[in-house]
C-alpha cells in the first residue's frame, strides 16, 4: 500500500483517479479547494478509511507523507480558466513548485498532468511529443497553456537540479462520467443540448478536428506512466488517435440521443486550435498502453451518466 496524493482529486479525472487507486488498495490524500471539484464526485469514498479529503489550495505550500504525487490540480475547460485568468496561471505554476517541493521533501515520484494545449495551433499533424508547438502567449486561452508549459518546465528544472522523480503526461481530450454539465467542453455540451432538444451550437465550420478519450483510458495510462522506472520521464502523450471533426461528433450525438435538436453555427473563439491529434507511437513503447473505448461507445455511458444526473 502507498500513500498517494492526488492534487484536483475532487475534480473529473481527479476523482476518477482517487477511485481506481482506492479499488487497487492505496492510502489516497485528496487534495482540492473545490473551485471546479464537487464533494459528490468522492462522496462515495469516503466511508474508506484508506481515503482522505483536504480541503486546500494548491498554491499554497502543503506537506504530508507521501510515496506518489499526482498533480492534477487546475481548472481545464476554457470557462472555467478564464473565469480567473490570473488565478488559473497561479494555480499550474505555484502548484507546480509546492508539489515538486512535496516530492522532494519526501523522495516522492511525482506525476505531472499537462495538456495538449501545449501544442497550441499545431503546424504538425498528428503532434509528437518533439513538437515545441504554435501558442499565442497573450490571447485569452494563455493562463492555461502557457501555465501548463511553465509547469513541464519547472518539473524538468526540478528534475535536472534536485533530481526529483518526475513523469510528464500530455492529457489529450478526455470525456467521461462526472463532467460538469456547464464547463463548456465540447462533448458535454452537444450531450446536453441534444438531450434537452435544444439547437446544438458548433463553433466556425464545425470542420475542426479533436480526438476523443474515454477516461477510463487516460487512468490506465496515468498509472502505468508512473508505474515505468524512473529513468523514463517522459513527455508522453495520452490520448485517443482517432480523429473526428465537431460536425462529426454532433452527428453521432444527435443520432445516439434520437434528438430533435437543430445545428447552428457561431463563430470560432480567440486561438481554438484547427486540429488536434496525439502521437502515441512512445506510449505504446513505453508504457504498453492503448486506448480502448471506442468513441460511440464511450458517449453511450456519458448520455446515460446526464440522463440519470441532471436531466431527471
Amino acid at each position: 500500500m502507498k500513500r498517494i496524493l492526488v492534487s484536483g482529486g475532487a475534480g473529473f479525472i481527479g476523482s476518477c483517479l482517487c477511485t481506481r487507486l482506492i479499488n487497487e488498495g492505496h492510502h489516497v490524500i485528496c487534495l482540492d479547494n473545490l473551485f471546479t471539484g464537487s464533494l459528490e464526485n468522492i462522496n462515495h469514498l469516503f466511508s474508506n478509511q484508506r481515503f482522505e479529503f483536504v480541503d486546500h489550495d494548491v498554491t499554497l505550500p502543503y506537506n504530508t507523507e507521501v510515496d506518489e504525487i499526482y498533480n492534477l490540480a487546475c481548472p481545464a475547460s476554457p470557462i472555467h480558466y478564464q473565469y480567473d485568468a490570473i488565478k488559473t496561471i497561479k494555480t499550474s505554476v505555484l502548484g507546480a513548485i509546492n508539489m515538486l517541493t512535496l516530492a522532494w521533501q519526501q523522495n516522492a515520484k511525482i506525476l505531472q498532468a499537462s495538456t495538449s494545449e501545449v501544442y497550441g495551433d499545431p503546424m504538425v499533424h498528428p503532434q509528437p511529443e518533439s513538437y515545441w508547438g504554435n501558442v499565442n502567449p497573450v490571447g485569452f486561452r494563455s493562463c492555461y497553456d502557457e501555465g501548463k508549459r511553465c509547469a513541464e518546465t519547472l518539473f524538468m528544472d526540478y528534475y535536472r537540479q534536485k533530481s526529483v522523480r518526475i513523469k510528464i503526461i500530455r492529457i489529450f481530450n478526455t470525456y467521461g462520467p462526472r463532467m460538469l454539465p456547464n464547463d463548456g467542453r465540447v462533448v458535454s455540451n452537444l450531450i446536453i443540448q441534444a438531450l434537452q432538444n435544444h439547437d446544438i451550437t458548433l463553433y466556425g465550420t464545425g470542420e475542426q478536428t479533436r480526438s476523443f478519450q474515454y477516461v477510463d483510458d487516460l487512468i490506465e495510462g496515468m498509472m502505468r506512466m508512473m508505474d515505468t522506472d524512473d529513468d523514463f520521464i517522459g513527455p508522453v502523450n495520452i490520448g485517443n488517435p482517432k480523429e473526428f471533426s465537431i460536425r462529426e461528433l454532433a452527428d453521432k450525438v444527435i443520432q445516439l440521443t434520437d434528438s430533435q435538436s437543430k445545428i447552428v453555427f457561431k463563430p470560432l473563439p480567440h486561438d481554438d486550435p484547427k486540429q488536434r491529434q496525439p502521437d502515441i507511437a512512445l506510449a505504446i513503447e513505453k508504457l504498453k498502453w492503448k486506448p480502448k473505448v471506442e468513441l460511440d461507445e464511450g458517449l453511450v455511458y456519458m448520455i446515460d451518466y446526464f440522463k440519470h444526473n441532471f436531466l431527471k
